[in-house]
């Protein structure tokens, strides 16, 4: 089988869009920092950052307000960041019965289709042409996974039309990492769930 360029389907639909309303899911800045230039030349970018996947409130706002700071020191007005509540027990529900599966399994394809479902419903009540994710950006992430997921949920919701991305091709993750230093962002050592955060903790052997 196969592997699907996901990144020469993105630059062709670059070449055939009419319309160019981006809603790009942000899991962090650091992740962002390796995506936004890679669009913002096509189209109009606004992030949402929609994470209830975040194990407390106090990690969410941490991240959200470096993904709001980086946004406006590198970019000023041009890109706009919208930031739902924090709603960890939406995700607690949403992957019930999964805690146990390893990181990259069918939790975290339950915690993506949370996000993109909630993106995507975003988007299309308020006039947007496309969503994405800056997930891919990090080479511990499943494009194939993420992509599959994304198209899925696109299809439920009128005028909405999934970005197919691979975003740590082309050095994506070394820019993430490069613009981090950089900007001097709060970089995570975990995805940002509580199992993924002992999971880290148990590799470290300090459980």
């Amino acid at each position: 089988m196969n592997k699907i360029d996901y990144e020469n389907k993105r630059l062709n639909q670059i070449k055939q869009a009419k319309n160019n309303k981006l809603l790009l899911h942000s899991c962090c800045a650091p992740c962002s920092s390796g995506v936004i230039d890679r669009l913002v030349d096509f189209f109009d970018i606004t992030i949402y950052f929609y994470n209830p996947n975040m194990d407390t409130e106090e990690e969410y706002i941490k991240r959200a307000n470096e993904q709001v700071r980086y946004v406006n020191e590198r970019y000023g007005s041009k890109i706009k960041v919208i930031i739902p509540p924090y709603d960890n027990q939406r995700y607690l529900d949403a992957v019930k019965g999964y805690e146990d599966a390893p990181e990259g399994g069918s939790r975290c394809e339950k915690c993506f289709a949370l996000r993109f479902t909630k993106c995507a419903k975003y988007a299309s009540e308020n006039g947007f042409d496309f969503i994405t994710t800056t997930l891919t950006v990090s080479p511990y992430k499943n494009a194939t996974l993420i992509n599959t997921i994304g198209e899925k949920v696109c299809e439920m919701y009128d005028g909405v039309s999934w970005l197919y991305c691979d975003f740590k091709k082309n050095n994506g993750y070394l820019n993430s990492i490069k613009n981090s230093k950089e900007y001097n962002l709060y970089r995570q050592d975990y995805c940002g769930c509580i199992y993924s955060y002992n999971q880290m903790k148990n590799r470290k052997g300090t459980l």
